[in-house]
Order: structure tokens, then C-alpha cells, then sequence
């Protein structure tokens, strides 16, 4: 009876804490949003009970029988309802009682940037769908800038607004309910014309780079880098990827990434030490990628206590369960003044703010196993860490994890929420005890904890089951219950407070509503301690040499050592006793680079090995190290000498040459030694040292030698970081005088500058010149597998020479003849192989004229050691006098600086960069480019202010007059001086003067023109020590015709303010034609002070336009504006055109006569069609090739020409011109070499012409030739100055000269010829007189070609004085 008891309340015990746990679950369901589950189950849960609807709660008490007579019930009604929700589905198919479905799917659309895009479909079923972008859910009200959402009757649509490169993505609209979810898919592409995929090849170069970076725990540290990609394709964005450690990193609360289109930059926020490590920028294009990496060091921030140990790092979840979880972490590298005696573990349940301590009693592990967790809700866990001073700061906290069972993370859907939830009560007697758990194993086993794991029962019931753990002492049959007060609800299980050093064999049962089930299989014995020991010490630690700040420290890895955590290295100064850790994230690998030492200091290092056990011993200290650069950082051995040559021997010396090593390792030679041996009968005795000191050039006297014996000699270098190896040794040289007449050789052969087609070869004379001096060298070249040929016909006086005209990627060898009276001498010893190439990255010497006039040469050096030095030299010897000129050098670059330049400094200046690759470059200064340096200095010396525009004139109204200009480049202390016919003036009655500084417009207004004011008008600016002038030439016809206009506009002026004082209506604008763009002529004309009683009439040639003519359709009106439109003009529309006004108030007219204005308006038609013309393209097709220009419009009085090489194209059968439509077209049939060159089409544009051309030869664009600014006829009158400037083009600048009738013109009193910025040409005629008269002409002529504008000047002299002359 009492067992029975017993069982009952054990039944009711578990049922109560099932019901318990179950209403938990829902209650966490329903209110913890921020826990974001997985799966579609969660979200059709979620926005079910999201619905506005009350519910109510009741338990209902049942038993079996009554539960089985329900089912059947509902089984039957479920029935009915099949069949209604059957018929309900055809008659209404959006119903819920289906799973969604799309009847239209949307389609992928591609637009422009900048456009917008609808996504449209129409789904059957409820809800209305969901859309996301990469499968990030849009939410268009929170953005209604960039999207809008409509859904009307099932159809649904998405506008994305002004569409940008970003929006670039697929997009899926997914429709989810209780019977199941449909997605459909819809790509966006946004294009702008450019694609990587379209040949264009993109590279990438990373410069402002982030270097090696220290920061202090709680900081914000930004790294850096600026990003070229060229191509620049406007708005193309590479991709930037950031690493640490080799990780991807993403944006977190932790971590920020910014690209500006040019900076990428990394940010970390509130830096912790789990931020340490290797950082690497990834600039990704689809032609390839860039990187680069640096190492981001984060120190511990300071201690709130002395002594305490630093907070432990990386503290990570594992293994969650319903109510379990594993917290793992990293041990500090700081123990403090005392070692780490173990660990506190804190959680932090997910919403609230309250830190719980997990443990009572340390623990020394690096990982916990932490129970008692709430099924279904969130923690986060962080770490401190426990000396004899006291508890350390706590670790940054871990992420976020959810207490459930894995297999739940992602359920499937669930049923529809009724609004009521009940529990049936099923009857004890029938229910289903669980079976015995599985697999039952011991998976860690410390001092403190064993953990176990199992699998569930496979006969568990229709519902949940929890768990007994049970153990028992090895030796003994007694099982004891470990967790009697609750069950757990997890697969795993924690024990704490065993016995250390006892066995323990363990058990589990499954218990449900039902009962307790049967045991598991026990364990074997499991034995309390501590499985994983500690690692062993890190083998010898190693430093070795690596920069001023840095050293490269190895190591022995720990031999016995299970699951590795790390290595922590530390440093001190050698003799202080003090140890400062190099890392605080402990590292992988033996070998780590230490940074943030001090240039200069003796440290030692020490290594020491971690595990979740804890720390290793700490290896022994390292030899002292001295903190320096290391020699092979930026220099290593030379390579041996070369060609050791004997130059001269007497009976008791020889002189010997050698040349200096090709490989000077990155390091100054700081000399030579050298080595000698006898030779007797084929026998060598030893190699004896000649110098003790280092010789420093490239020869040297061996003195105290014995005559008719036979040596050989070899040679070694020295650099600071060691001495080469031996040169090969010569032949058996013998000791006696030379007695040949001819020289001896040439030595110290050296190359410089060499590039892919020239190298420049220098040469120290002859030790022995024979008989007679040296009057000469010879230079004899060889390709590899050539034979010698001589570079010259005669022989040079100098000790250099350029070798020109040489194959690209061909190796060649050189050598030297000296000759003087009695002949030519041996050749030198031969030069090593020489490649013609130009290396990447080659520079050469620029010259450069600074903004105050000084000239100067600069040469720059991207591959500079630390002992670099630029060398500067003229005609290849080393400056004497140094008063010419000065050097100045400063990082990778060298100026040499011009003091007085005149034709002393005409030569060959060279510059050479020691201890590089045979860095070296020259520059030839000529006598003619002195020349033209000399006047670029002046013209900076002494500056012209540059215009925008030139001046021009332009009439207002009543008449007024203004003249105009734009400076393009001035300050505010600009002055402006105001000329007319040379002679100052100023402002006043007839004058009024405005310069404004913010535009840069000077303007002078005359009200009236008069007789007196032709001639020419000139703003002259000061402006500082720079100055500007520019003329406005205002004679003849150009200004009569201004005149007359002048005076129209102030008559009707005067003649509208009378019109208006009456209130009549009146013509505010005369009739006058304009052409469009598209080239049909409308006649208007704008009115005032009409009514809708004011009669409109239109006449031609005095015959009214009744509303019933063909010419009644063309007239329209739009507001005040009378339009005549007469479209495409034809010779049928010309005549006069009078448009009158009139009511009671008075009248007004207007008329053109297009009879004789008919040429101006045909000219106003070929300019708009000539300048409407296309760029001139060529077609091939079967027969030859077709020349092409389109035009907006063509008529038949369209003069057009077709010219090939300047001259005009002669018609044939072969070649053929003609108009289709609107495309002018020059056919070519089977065209020859002779068909080359220079094509063009002059089109008539009412005044002159406008050129087309292409160039089908390839020939440069860069002839001289005249571009504009000369007339081609000038009337003037006696006793005027005649002012005309040509504009001229050219590469080089051309040369300019005036001529009139053939003849050169020259400066003098009369004329004055200027030549301006390599641009403007001038002619100025004082006075000028009835024998100017005649033809001029401007030549410009350069390399490439010469050209001459001509024109007319035609001198009249006034009525008045021919009278009184007669």
C-alpha cells in the first residue's frame, strides 16, 4: 500500500513538473522576442499568436476511455470539414485551408542606375507575402524612401526607387502559413555601361598602409589603407574583405568596416585582448586581388588592484543543452604577483542586467560545464580570474546562447493557435514508461566535474522524458540517486563534490508521467582526476636580429603537450629581472615576432605553453639579443670582383685592374684584398695576402715581385656585412718590362644606364700608354654568341660613350682599345653579359622650372637602402665647380639646382644610386634646350594671367554697348588698367568700369557707340608680379554694322516707351527667324498689351493668311509668343512676312523680308547642320571602305566637300561621294597604299566651313598648324594700329614667322611680332599706311609639318582727308 502510495505521488511529482516546464516554454514563446529561433515552425508560431485574439486557459480532467470516444468523434467531424474546406477551396482559392501559391511569379528585371524597378506577382493564400534581399528581410516602412509595397486583391508589388549599384541582388518573396511556405525568386541587376566582364582588366595597389599597431584594452583602434584601382570606371567598387588571423571578419557591435570608394577602414571598438592578431586587407577584383597584412598588439589595461591577474580572454559556448552548456576561455598572460589559483565563472541571463556567479568553488580548468539553465532562454557567460591578491577584471563577455535542446533549434510547423490550450490527464494506469537510456559515456573527468552523455530512449511514449544520474562506489553494490530533487531535462549531466583519487561507476534512468524507467548500462570505473596534465616546457627559445624595433624569436615546441591552447612569450630587459608578456593572445607555431622594443636595448626572451590545464613551466631565457637591425635586413655579402686584368709590369711590379662586383649586396664596398701564389713548372704554392688594409679603388701596384717568375693573383670584396668569396684567379702572369710601343688596356670598365635599347660605358686609360700618349679608345661590342664589332669609325677622346640602337632583351658584352701614335693597343678584359632592358620601375632625370623661375634637374629612387647615396656628375666625372650648381636630396629623391645657368653648364648630367641595382640616369642639356628652359623661367619669373574667354562685345538695351572678359586666375590684389587706342581711360559720362573679383568678369559699358570709338580696346592686369593684357579690335564694317545697331535699339526703345505710355498694343520683339537643333525655321515674334479683342493678322507678300489656308496650320501662339513655323525651308518660302496688331487702342506691326534675309537664314540652317555632323568613321565592306558623317538634316544648296591630304578628292569610278539621307558618305573601291593618310569633309556652315577628319595613316596629331583667331580680310583706316593674333598648335611648340608678299617680316618700330605661351601669335602694324596693304600670311612649321594662314589687309584713307590731299 505504501509503495503504491509512494508511485502515485512520484507520478503526480513528475506530471506537475511536465506541466510546469510546458507552461514555461510557451510563456517563453510568447513574450522573449529576442530570442531568434530557427525555422519555419518558430516563425508560423510567432505570427499566430501575434494575432489580437483573447484566449483562455482550463484544465480538463479525462480518462482513456472517455479520450478514445472524443478521438473518434473529432475523426468523423474531421471528416465533414475535409469535405467543406474541399469545396471552399474552389470556391474561394486564397482561403488558409492551402499552402501559398504563386499564379504569376515575378520576372528578373536589369535597369540603369538611377532608375527605378517594379517586382510585381500575384499569390493564392494567406498571409501576403514577405520579401528579402540576400535573404535580409526588407522592411519598406522603415525605408519608404527607397521602397514601396502595394498588395491589392492578391497581387503584390515592390518598387525600388532610384536604383543604386547596391541594390544589386536576388530577391525572394516568400508566402508562408500553417500548410507550408512558397518562394519565388526574382535577380536585380543594376548597370551603368561598364563591366568587369566587357575587357576591362582591373589592378589594384594598396598605398597609406597600417603598420604594426599597439593598443590598450577599452580603446578604439581604426586601421587603415588607401585603395587605387585602376582603371578609374565610375562608381566600381571592388570588394574589400577583412581578416584576422586568416578569419573572415564581419560587422559586429565589436567590429566596423567603412569604404569610402578610395579608404578602407577597420575600427575596432572598445579593443579586447581577443582583438590581437594578424590583420590582412583583401581588395578583390574579378582581374585579382591585392593585400596586405600587419599585427594589431592589445595590452592589458591597468589593474584596479597590484598584484591581481589581468582578465582571461576568448571565452567561447559549447555543447548547449536544455539546461546545460560548456564555457571554455584562455588563460591571461599576466598570472599577477602570484600564480592563478583558479576561476569564477558568471552568467547573465539574456534582458536583464544581474551577473550570477555559476561556481562556489574555484576552478583550475579552462572549462566548466555549467547546469541549471532555464530551458529556452538565452545567457552569456564571462570569466575572472582568482591569486592570492585578489579576482580579476572580468573577460569580455561570450556571445549568446540559447538553453534548448539541439534537435529543437529548428522544428517543424505547428498547428494553428484556437485561443484555448488544454491537457488531458490520461489515465495512469495506461500510460508508457520510458525505456532504458543509450550510450551512456563518461566524456571529461577533472578534480572537480565528471561529465556524462547518452542517448534517449527509443520507447519513450508520446511524450518528454527527464533523467536520473546514479552512482556507485567501485567496491560496493549501493547506487545513490545524484540528482533526487529534479530531473534533468538534458542528454548530459555534471557531477561535482566526488571524491578525488575514488572510482565511481555511473548509471541513468528515464522517468516520464508514466514512471521511472529502467537503468542504463553503468559505466566502467571512472577514476577522480585530472586527465589532461599540464604542458611541458618549450624547447631553447632563439632571438634573432629583425628590425630597429623588432625580434624574431624561435623556439623548441612542448614535446608533451595534449590539446595546445598556445604559446605566451615574454621579454626583459636583459639584467632588470622584469618579464612584460610580447603577446596576450596566446599564439600557435614556434616562431612569433616581437614589436614595441626599444631601439638599442639587451633583452632576453622566454616561452611558455598553455592548455586548458593551465601554464607550462617558462623555457630558459635566451641569449641576450640586442635590439637592432639586422644585417641581412637591408644588405648581405657581395658577390666576387671580376675580370682581374693585368695593366702594367715592370721587373719588380705589375698593376693590376679588376671591375667591382656586378652584386654589391645592398651595401657600400668598402674595399679589396688581395691574394697571390707562384707558378713553377704547372706546381702552385700557397695563396699569400698582399694588403693588409683594404684598397679602395679598382687597381693597385704589387710591389717587391721577382723578375721572370710567374703569378697569379685574386681579389676579394668587402662590405659591412662580410667579405666575398675569392675571384677566379688569373693566368700565370710573369714579372718583366713591357716593351711594346702601343698603350696598354683600358680598366675599370662600368655600365650604367641601361635600358632596352642604349647603355652608357665608362673607362678608366691605360696604366702603360706606350711610347707616346693616349690620344684615343675604340669600343668594340659582341652579342652573346657574336663576333667583336667596333661601335665607331673614329676614335673618342672621352672615357665614356653611349651605345644607341640596341635589341630589346639581347645580351651584350663590351671592351676598350686605347691607340696613341705608334697604333692601337690590347683590348681590356671584356664585361660580363649585359641585358637590354628597361627594368619596371625605371625613372629618369626630369627637369623642372619652379613657380620662381629656378631650373633645376630632379631624379628619383623608389629602391633606396639605407646607405644610398645619389651621386650627381657631369660629362661622367665628379663636379669641380661646385659654385654651378647644388645639390639637394631629401628621402628617395635629388635636385640638382642650377645657381646662374648659362652656356658654361651645357653637357651630360648623370646621377648614380649606390647600393642599388644599377640605378642611374642621365639628362643631355643642349644649347637649345638652355634656350627654351631660359624662357620657361622667365615666363614664371614673370607670369602672364591667363582669360578664360577673350574679350568680346555684346549690345543691350537702348543701345548700350559692353565689353567683356573673364580672367581665369588671378588674387584679390589684381588690378585692371582700361586702354583705348593706347591711351588711358576711366570711368565717367561715357564710360563705366566694373571688375568683379568673385566672377573674375571685367566689364566696360558705353551707352552710345560713336564715330570716335573705333579703334582697338585693351584691359591690361597687374597682378603682383604677374600680368595680362587682352585687345578687342573694333574697325571697319564689324563696326559700322555695331553702330548701326546701336542706334536701331536706342530708337525703338525710345519709339516702345512712347507705344507704352498709351497702353496700346505693341511688338515687345520684332518678327525674326530662329533655326532649331533639328533645323526647321520659325518665324516670331513677341507682343504686349494685347487683349482677346486684339486682332492677330498674318500676311505674305501682302496677301492675309485666312484660317482656312495651308499656311494657317504653322501659326501658333503660346502665351505672348507669335510662332510662324515653317519647318524644313524650301525656295517656296521665301517672300515677306508682316504679322499687324489692332483694337480701339491702336495698332502695330511687324514684317521680315525672307526674300533678301533668305541667304542669312540658309546660313543659319548650314551651321546648324554643319555643326551637327559626326565625328568622321570608317567601314570596310566587300568592295573597299566607306568614310561616314551624319547630319541632322540635309538640303541641296549644302555645299560639301571631301579633301585627302589637303587636297581635294577628284571623282572617279574607284572613288565615289554622295549623300544618303542624312549620311554623307566617300566610297573607296579596292583602295592602295596610296589611298593612306589624312581624310576630311569640309562642310559649309554659312561663313566658313567645319572639318571632319580622320587620319587613316596612323601619322601623329601633333603637325603645326594654325587653329583659329585670324580674319581673312581686315579693313583699316590710315593712321590706326592694327592689332591680330593667330592661335597656334603644335608638339614640339613650332617655330613662327610672319611674312607679307613672300617676304619674312621682322620686328622693328613698325611692326612688332610677338610669340606668346607657345600659343598665340601677334602681329602689331603702328600707323599703318596704304603700302600696308597687301597679302599676309602667319608660318608655323615644326618637325612634323608647316602650315600658313593667310589674309587680306586692306588700308582706306576717309573722304575728308583724300580731298584735302587732291
Amino acid at each position: 500500500m505504501s509503495n503504491s502510495i509512494s508511485q502515485y505521488w512520484v507520478r503526480l511529482f513528475i506530471k506537475l513538473i511536465f506541466s510546469i516546464s510546458h507552461l514555461a516554454t510557451q510563456d517563453l514563446m510568447e513574450t522573449q522576442e529576442e530570442v531568434k529561433e530557427e525555422g519555419v515552425g518558430y516563425v508560423v508560431m510567432r505570427n499566430l499568436f501575434s494575432r489580437e485574439t483573447d484566449f483562455k486557459m482550463r484544465t480538463v480532467k479525462k480518462s482513456r476511455e472517455t479520450s478514445l470516444r472524443e478521438s473518434a468523434e473529432r475523426l468523423a467531424l474531421s471528416r465533414k470539414m475535409h469535405e467543406k474546406e474541399e469545396f471552399q477551396k474552389k470556391m474561394n482559392p486564397d482561403s488558409l485551408t492551402h499552402p501559398p501559391e504563386f499564379i504569376v511569379k515575378p520576372c528578373g528585371q536589369t535597369v540603369w542606375e538611377g532608375k527605378s524597378v517594379t517586382l510585381h506577382c500575384t499569390v493564392a493564400g494567406w498571409p501576403k507575402p514577405r520579401v528579402y534581399k540576400n535573404n535580409v528581410l526588407i522592411d519598406a516602412k522603415a525605408h519608404p524612401e527607397k521602397y514601396f509595397t502595394e498588395s491589392q486583391y492578391n497581387m503584390h508589388s515592390l518598387e525600388i526607387k532610384n536604383c543604386s549599384f547596391s541594390d544589386t541582388a536576388g530577391y525572394r518573396i516568400s508566402a508562408l502559413n500553417v500548410k507550408g511556405e512558397s518562394s519565388a525568386f526574382a535577380p536585380v541587376i543594376i548597370k551603368n555601361g561598364y563591366s568587369p566582364e566587357y575587357g576591362v582588366t582591373f589592378s589594384t595597389t594598396i598605398i597609406d598602409k597600417f603598420d604594426v599597431s599597439f593598443g590598450r584594452e577599452g580603446e578604439t583602434m581604426s586601421l587603415g589603407c588607401t585603395v587605387i584601382v585602376y582603371p578609374t570606371v565610375k562608381r566600381y567598387q571592388p570588394e574589400i574583405v577583412w581578416y584576422r588571423n586568416g578569419v573572415i571578419l564581419s560587422p559586429s557591435k565589436w567590429v566596423h568596416m567603412h569604404w569610402s570608394g578610395e579608404q578602407a577602414t577597420l575600427t575596432l571598438v572598445h579593443l579586447n585582448k581577443e582583438d590581437e592578431g594578424l590583420y590582412t586587407l583583401r581588395v578583390n577584383t574579378k582581374s585579382g586581388f591585392d593585400t596586405h597584412s600587419a599585427y594589431v598588439f592589445v595590452r592589458d589595461a591597468d589593474v584596479e588592484e597590484e598584484g591581481v591577474p589581468v582578465a582571461p580572454l576568448d571565452v567561447r559556448c559549447h555543447d548547449a543543452n536544455k539546461d546545460y552548456v560548456v564555457v571554455t576561455w584562455k588563460q591571461p598572460a599576466v598570472e599577477g604577483s602570484s600564480s592563478i589559483i583558479g576561476y569564477f565563472i558568471d552568467r547573465l541571463e539574456v534582458g536583464t542586467h544581474h551577473w550570477t556567479q555559476c561556481n562556489d568553488t574555484l576552478v583550475k580548468y579552462a572549462r566548466f560545464p555549467i547546469t541549471g539553465l532555464t530551458e529556452g532562454r538565452s545567457y552569456t557567460f564571462r570569466v575572472r580570474a582568482l591569486n592570492n591578491f585578489g579576482v580579476s577584471r572580468p573577460s569580455r563577455a561570450s556571445d549568446p546562447v540559447v538553453a534548448m535542446d539541439p534537435s529543437d533549434r529548428a522544428p517543424g510547423p505547428s498547428a494553428p493557435w484556437t485561443g484555448m490550450i488544454k491537457f488531458t490527464e490520461e489515465d495512469p494506469t495506461v500510460g508508457v514508461v520510458p525505456g532504458p537510456p543509450t550510450d551512456l559515456a563518461v566524456t571529461e573527468a577533472t578534480k572537480s566535474y565528471v561529465v556524462l552523455s547518452w542517448k534517449p530512449p527509443i520507447q519513450r511514449g508520446h511524450e518528454g522524458v527527464m533523467y536520473y544520474v546514479e552512482k556507485c562506489l567501485v567496491g560496493t553494490e549501493t547506487w545513490q540517486r545524484v540528482n533526487t530533487g529534479m530531473p534533468g531535462k538534458s542528454p548530459r549531466f555534471a557531477l561535482f563534490d566526488l571524491a578525488e583519487g575514488k572510482s565511481y561507476s555511473f548509471r541513468v534512468r528515464s522517468c516520464n508521467s508514466a514512471g521511472v524507467g529502467e537503468p542504463s548500462e553503468e559505466t566502467g570505473a571512472t577514476t577522480v582526476g585530472d586527465r589532461l596534465d599540464l604542458p611541458s616546457v618549450p624547447g631553447p627559445v632563439i632571438p634573432i636580429r629583425n628590425t630597429d624595433t623588432s625580434v624574431v624569436v624561435c623556439w623548441g615546441a612542448s614535446k608533451e603537450v595534449k590539446n595546445l591552447v598556445g604559446y605566451y612569450i615574454e621579454v626583459s630587459v636583459n639584467g632588470s629581472g622584469v618579464w612584460v608578456p610580447c603577446n596576450n593572445k596566446p599564439v600557435k607555431g614556434t616562431r612569433f615576432v616581437c614589436h614595441g622594443l626599444s631601439t638599442g636595448d639587451k633583452c632576453v626572451f622566454r616561452v611558455k605553453a598553455v592548455n586548458a590545464a593551465g601554464y607550462s613551466g617558462s623555457s630558459a631565457e635566451s641569449e641576450a639579443c640586442i635590439v637592432q637591425a639586422s644585417i641581412g635586413e637591408y644588405c648581405s655579402v657581395p658577390r666576387p670582383p671580376t675580370g682581374v686584368t693585368l695593366l702594367e709590369r715592370v721587373r719588380d711590379y705589375m698593376v693590376l685592374s679588376w671591375q667591382a662586383p656586378a652584386k654589391t649586396g645592398g651595401a657600400d664596398i668598402r674595399g679589396y684584398y688581395l691574394d697571390y701564389r707562384t707558378v713553377k713548372d704547372g706546381v702552385t704554392s700557397k695563396w699569400h695576402e698582399i694588403n693588409l688594409q683594404t684598397v679602395t679603388g679598382t687597381s693597385y701596384k704589387v710591389t717587391d715581385l721577382k723578375e721572370n717568375i710567374f703569378y697569379q693573383f685574386q681579389v676579394r670584396a668587402v662590405n659591412r656585412a662580410g667579405i666575398s668569396e675569392s675571384s677566379i684567379p688569373t693566368v700565370p702572369l710573369e714579372c718583366k718590362e713591357w716593351t711594346v710601343a702601343v698603350p696598354g688596356p683600358p680598366h675599370g670598365l662600368r655600365v650604367q644606364e641601361v635600358r632596352k635599347d642604349s647603355m652608357v660605358l665608362l673607362w678608366e686609360p691605360p696604366m702603360f700608354s706606350g711610347r707616346s700618349p693616349v690620344t684615343g679608345y675604340y669600343v668594340d661590342y659582341k652579342e652573346e654568341n657574336g663576333r667583336w664589332r667596333c661601335v665607331q669609325e673614329r676614335s673618342t677622346k672621352n672615357t665614356y660613350m653611349k651605345l644607341t640602337g640596341l635589341q630589346e632583351g639581347v645580351s651584350y658584352r663590351l671592351r676598350i682599345h686605347a691607340k696613341n701614335v705608334a697604333g692601337v693597343g690590347g683590348p681590356s678584359k671584356k664585361t660580363d653579359a649585359i641585358l637590354a632592358e628597361t627594368r619596371p620601375g625605371t625613372n629618369e632625370i626630369v627637369v623642372d622650372v619652379n613657380d620662381d623661375g629656378v631650373i633645376s634637374l630632379i631624379f628619383e629612387c623608389s629602391d633606396l637602402k639605407e646607405d644610398s647615396q645619389f651621386v650627381w656628375s657631369k660629362n661622367y666625372k665628379a663636379f669641380t665647380d661646385t659654385s654651378r650648381l647644388t645639390v639637394q636630396t631629401s628621402g628617395g629623391k635629388s635636385r640638382a639646382i642650377f645657381n646662374d645657368p648659362s652656356l658654361e653648364d651645357l653637357g651630360i648630367y648623370s646621377c648614380v644610386v649606390t647600393n642599388t641595382d644599377g640605378v642611374s640616369a642621365s639628362y643631355t642639356l643642349t644649347e637649345e634646350g638652355l634656350k627654351r628652359l631660359l624662357d620657361i623661367s622667365r615666363d614664371h619669373q614673370f607670369p602672364i594671367i591667363p582669360f578664360k574667354s577673350e574679350m568680346a562685345i555684346e549690345l543691350q538695351e537702348k543701345g548700350r554697348v559692353r565689353l567683356w572678359a573673364e580672367v581665369a586666375k588671378f588674387t584679390s590684389n589684381c588690378q585692371v588698367e582700361y586702354v583705348f587706342n593706347d591711351n588711358i581711360i576711366h570711368e565717367g559720362k561715357k564710360y563705366t568700369m566694373n571688375f568683379n573679383k568673385t566672377t573674375g568678369i571685367i566689364e566696360m559699358f558705353m551707352d552710345s557707340l560713336e564715330v570716335t570709338d573705333e579703334g582697338t580696346f585693351t584691359f591690361n592686369l597687374v597682378d603682383g608680379k604677374a600680368t595680362g593684357r587682352i585687345s578687342l579690335v573694333l574697325i571697319g564694317e564689324e563696326f559700322a554694322e555695331l553702330q548701326k545697331k546701336s542706334e536701331f535699339e536706342r530708337a525703338e526703345w525710345v519709339r516702345r516707351q512712347g507705344t507704352l505710355s498709351l497702353h496700346c498694343p505693341h511688338f515687345v520683339e520684332y518678327l525674326s527667324f530662329k533655326v532649331t537643333p533639328e533645323c526647321d525655321v520659325h518665324l516670331k515674334c513677341k507682343v504686349g498689351n494685347i487683349k482677346p479683342a486684339t486682332e492677330i493678322a498674318w500676311f505674305k507678300d501682302g496677301i492675309e493668311i485666312e484660317e482656312d489656308d495651308e499656311d494657317a496650320k504653322k501659326i501658333k501662339k503660346s502665351d505672348e509668343v507669335l510662332i510662324f513655323d515653317i519647318g524644313k525651308i524650301s525656295k517656296k518660302d521665301a517672300g515677306v512676312y508682316e504679322v499687324k496688331l489692332k483694337d480701339e487702342r491702336g495698332k502695330d506691326k511687324t514684317l521680315l523680308n525672307l526674300t533678301d534675309a533668305g541667304r542669312t537664314v540658309l546660313n543659319e540652317v548650314f551651321r546648324v547642320i554643319a555643326n551637327s555632323s559626326t565625328e568622321l568613321k570608317v567601314m570596310s565592306t566587300e568592295h573597299g571602305i566607306i568614310l561616314y558623317s551624319f547630319v541632322v538634316h540635309y538640303i541641296e544648296d549644302l555645299r560639301i566637300g571631301w579633301l585627302h591630304k589637303e587636297s581635294k578628292i577628284s571623282h572617279s569610278d574607284r572613288v565615289q561621294c554622295g549623300v544618303t539621307g542624312e549620311q554623307l558618305w566617300l566610297k573607296i573601291n579596292e583602295p592602295t597604299e596610296k589611298d593612306k593618310g589624312k581624310y576630311a569633309i569640309d562642310i559649309f556652315n554659312g561663313q566658313g566651313s567645319v572639318k571632319r577628319v580622320l587620319d587613316l595613316s596612323g601619322q601623329g596629331k601633333n603637325r603645326a598648324r594654325v587653329v583659329g583667331g585670324l580674319p581673312d580680310v581686315v579693313t583699316i583706316q590710315e593712321g590706326k594700329s592694327l592689332n591680330l593674333t593667330g592661335n597656334v598648335w603644335g608638339d614640339p611648340v613650332p617655330e613662327v614667322s610672319w611674312v607679307k608678299k613672300d617676304k619674312a617680316l621682322l620686328s622693328d618700330d613698325h611692326y612688332t611680332l610677338k610669340f606668346e605661351h607657345g600659343k598665340f601669335a601677334s602681329i602689331t602694324i603702328a600707323a599703318v599706311k596704304t603700302i600696308d596693304s597687301g597679302k599676309y600670311a602667319l608660318l608655323v612649321k615644326n618637325k612634323y609639318g608647316t602650315e600658313a594662314a593667310e589674309f587680306t589687309v586692306s588700308v582706306y584713307i576717309p573722304e575728308d582727308e583724300g580731298e584735302k590731299r587732291e
